[in-house]
């Protein structure tokens, strides 16, 4: 009987459960190690405790563009293990999963332990080797092994698939030090714009069903639902912009000027002639009493505050100048952008090990054979929405299933 190829799975999150299940086979012995007490966290916390597994099955194409970092890897990554195959994967383990309005995938019971269970069961099933408060602090490839120092002592593998998850700092990738792989300095993404200087603080919770955010100075430009916060704003339109704007915010130490237009429908002269066409039709109406495109009460009153309207200003008495000054505010208000806040629980980076280095077929490294990534860990991000997860779930699919490959891949 043939010896087993001994495979050590860096990370106990989604990617390093998921990577350590496909690796296992009646060929090989998996040991998955996690520096600290406790598995899968990150799944634990997702989507307020929900666990937002992936988004709903959509083409490859318009998959991969909800990806600011990674899209054309993940081109070539996706067709091996899609959404599809995710929302498979969990179903035929007994989770019922349901696709929100927005797309976005949860377990029927609203509870990420659901997602928990089945992966914690199926390594059960797979034997794999689980070892808590095991942080990896080297890897060191050796002529037909791997050396990983792991609490001081020191451990040979024939294969090691690094799932390791992302970091805040470049530092956090030391344990790869050894490798000839280069590393993206890790940055922010996903985050909301705080805005300490503004008014619009005072008006926290007032939402907008789509509006148009862009970074003036770029062609960044996003649409989509937004939100006041008691910090500045927040909602999809805001975190798109930031991660694909991550690096371009990261450069100006996160001061810019955001444009906004709060009601996307609209251009500036639909702003200009509805509101010239209300002041004819009802020239004795106070202004501030009689919100226009859709817009709540409370930010109308704001948007004519700032305009230079006074309170018992009817409509008949507008000027030109106020006019424009309004539709101004309507249509590209100005807000000064002033730090960042993370987006709920979900911490999110850009960089990691460079997708140069890594095949999209297989995971593997291009410059130590039978070393494969997934997961946060390389440089791919996504947005909100259940894409981090399935980038995630397809990386450790390919890794696994090539790891356990009795050939080197390509």
């Amino acid at each position: 009987m043939s010896k087993k190829i001994r495979i050590a799975v860096i990370g106990g999150g989604a990617a390093g459960f998921f990577s350590a299940i496909y690796a296992s086979s009646q060929n090989t012995e998996v040991h998955l190690f996690e520096k600290s007490s406790k598995l899968l966290s990150k799944v634990r916390i997702s989507g307020g405790g929900r666990c937002n597994v992936t988004h709903q099955p959509l083409p490859v194409s318009a998959l991969v563009k909800n990806y600011p970092r990674g899209e054309k890897f993940l081109k070539k990554v996706f067709p091996k293990f899609s959404s599809r195959d995710t929302m498979d994967w969990f179903e035929n383990r007994g989770v019922q999963l349901k696709i929100e309005s927005d797309g976005r995938v949860f377990p029927v019971s609203d509870d990420s332990q659901s997602i928990i269970d089945a992966l914690l069961e199926e390594s059960k099933k797979k034997g794999i080797r689980i070892h808590l408060t095991s942080g990896v602090g080297e890897i060191i490839p050796e002529d037909n092994c791997f050396r990983l120092r792991i609490n001081e002592k020191e451990f040979n593998f024939d294969r090691v698939i690094v799932a390791a998850g992302g970091h805040p700092k470049l530092n956090g990738f030391s344990f790869l030090s050894h490798l000839k792989h280069q590393l993206v300095e890790p940055i922010p993404s996903l985050f909301t714009f705080n805005t300490p200087q503004e008014p619009i603080k005072s008006l926290p919770g007032i939402s907008f069903a789509d509006s148009k955010v862009k970074l003036a100075g770029t062609k960044l430009e996003y649409r989509g639902p937004m939100i006041i916060t008691h910090w500045g704003v927040s909602g999809p339109a805001v975190l798109k912009l930031s991660a694909f704007g991550a690096k371009w915010l990261y450069d100006q130490s996160y001061e810019a000027m955001a444009v906004i237009n709060w009601n996307s429908e609209f251009g500036e002269n639909d702003y200009l002639n509805q509101i010239q066409n209300f002041k004819l039709k009802h020239p004795k109406r106070l202004v501030i009493k009689h919100p226009l495109f859709g817009l709540p009460a409370r930010f109308w009153e704001h948007l004519v505050d700032r305009s230079g309207i006074e309170p018992n200003e009817i409509l008949g008495d507008l000027s030109k100048k106020q006019i424009n000054k309004l539709v101004q505010n309507l249509f590209c208000y100005n807000l000064h952008v002033k730090g960042k806040t993370t987006f709920k629980e979900e911490f999110v980076t850009a960089g990691g090990v460079a997708l140069e280095g890594v095949s999209s077929q297989s995971m593997e490294s291009k410059y130590h054979p039978y070393l494969f990534f997934a997961g946060e860990v390389l440089d791919i991000d996504g947005l909100t929405g259940g894409f981090n997860f399935q980038s995630a779930w397809s990386t450790a699919y390919l890794a696994g299933t090539s790891a356990k490959a009795t050939h080197k891949n390509e």
